[in-house]
C-alpha cells in the first residue's frame, strides 16, 4: 500500500466532508431566508460597532439591537455568541424579534473564528476549521463575549440596561461560548479552565456541541446553576472532521447542566443551519416554522425566567406541540 497516497485521499475526504457539508454547519453567502435589515426600524433601531479589546490587541465587531423601550425604562440584554465560519449578522432574525418584544441584544463577531475561515486556500480549509475550534480561540470566544457587555454596559447604553436581566445566548461553537461565561468548568492539562461571567443571569443554548475531549458531560457543566434553554432539532448534525457530532450530544449537555430551571425544545425537523439566517438544505416551511418557534420560545424563556409572564412556556408548549419531538421543563 503506497501510504503517501492514502494520506492525501484522507485529506482529500476530510477537506470534501467540509466543502460538500459546510451548508450543515453555518452561513455563508447564499440568500437569507428574510431581508436583511439595517437602520432605524419602528420600535428599535440596529447599528453595527466596530470595537478593539486593546488588553488583547482583537478586534471585536459588534451588532447593537437597540429597543425604543430603552428610552422610558430598563430592557433586558441578550449577549449573542454566534457559530463556527459565521458572523455578527448571522443571526439578525432573532435581534429584531428581540427588539421589537422590548429586549436588547448584542451580536458579538469572534475573529478568530468567524467568516474569513472560508477564504484562503482551499487545501488548508479543514485545517483553518480545527485551529478555530482549539482551546487557545474557545477561551478568546468567552473573552470577546465579556469586553462585549463590558463595553456595552460602560457606554450610553449602560444606564439603560436592566443588570438583573442579562442573556448569554448562541448557536453551535456559540453555545459552548456561552456555557463557559454560564459557568462550565473544564479541565485540560490539569488545570481548570473556568471563565464564568457573573452578571450572566441566564443562558440560551442553541444546538450546543459536545465538550471533545470529555465523556461525561456532568463535572463540567453541573456547576452551572442559572436558568438555561436548550434548543435543537431531531436532524442537529454537525459535520467537521475531528469535532462532529449529532443531537444525542445536546441532550447529553441538557441533563448535564445543574440549576433549577432547565428547558429543552426538540424540534422535529430542520439541519444544524436552520437556525441561521441562511438557508441550504431545509425547505422555506420548516425553516420559516423554526425560526418562528424559536424567537417565540425565547421570548417566553427571558419573560418567565424574569417573572414578567409565568405561564409563558406553557403556552408556548401548547401551541407547537406539533413541530416537537421532544419538550421538557424543568
Amino acid at each position: 500500500m503506497n501510504v503517501a497516497a492514502t494520506l492525501r485521499r484522507h485529506r482529500w475526504v476530510a477537506l470534501l466532508s467540509v466543502l460538500l457539508l459546510a451548508p450543515v454547519l453555518v452561513a455563508s453567502t447564499h440568500a437569507p431566508v428574510r431581508a436583511a435589515i439595517q437602520g432605524p426600524q419602528a420600535g428599535y433601531s440596529v447599528r453595527d460597532l466596530e470595537w478593539t479589546d486593546a488588553e488583547r490587541g482583537r478586534a471585536v465587531p459588534v451588532k447593537l439591537f437597540w429597543p425604543d423601550a430603552a428610552r422610558t425604562g430598563k430592557v433586558p440584554l441578550v449577549v449573542f455568541s454566534h457559530g463556527i465560519g459565521s458572523a455578527r449578522d448571522g443571526y439578525t432574525y432573532l435581534g429584531h424579534y428581540w427588539a421589537r418584544h422590548g429586549i436588547a441584544s448584542i451580536h458579538v463577531q469572534h475573529v478568530g473564528s468567524d467568516r474569513a475561515l472560508w477564504q484562503g486556500n482551499p487545501f488548508t480549509l479543514v485545517a483553518r476549521f480545527q485551529q478555530a475550534a482549539g482551546e487557545v480561540e474557545a477561551v478568546a470566544r468567552v473573552r470577546d463575549q465579556r469586553f462585549a457587555l463590558d463595553q456595552l454596559l460602560a457606554g450610553e447604553w449602560g444606564a439603560h440596561v436592566d443588570r438583573a436581566r442579562i442573556v448569554a445566548a448562541g448557536h453551535s461553537y456559540g453555545a459552548n461560548t456561552t456555557l463557559m461565561s454560564a459557568g462550565a468548568r473544564v479541565m485540560r492539562a490539569g488545570r481548570a479552565i473556568q471563565l464564568r461571567d457573573p452578571r450572566i443571569t441566564a443562558a440560551i443554548v442553541i444546538s450546543a456541541p459536545p465538550f471533545y475531549g470529555d465523556d461525561d458531560f456532568r463535572p463540567i457543566l453541573s456547576g452551572i446553576t442559572i436558568p438555561t434553554l436548550h434548543v435543537t432539532t431531531a436532524d442537529d448534525i454537525i459535520r467537521i472532521p475531528g469535532f462532529g457530532s449529532g443531537v444525542d450530544d445536546r441532550l447529553k449537555v441538557f441533563d448535564a447542566i445543574g440549576g433549577a430551571h432547565k428547558v429543552l425544545a426538540v424540534y422535529r425537523h430542520g439541519t444544524h443551519n436552520v437556525f441561521t439566517d441562511r438557508r441550504y438544505f431545509d425547505s422555506r416551511e420548516v425553516s420559516e416554522q423554526v425560526k418562528q418557534a424559536t424567537e417565540t420560545l425565547s421570548v417566553a424563556f427571558i419573560d418567565g425566567t424574569y417573572g414578567a409572564s409565568r405561564g409563558a412556556l406553557a403556552q408556548w408548549q401548547s401551541g407547537h406541540r406539533a413541530l416537537l419531538a421532544r419538550y421538557e421543563a424543568r
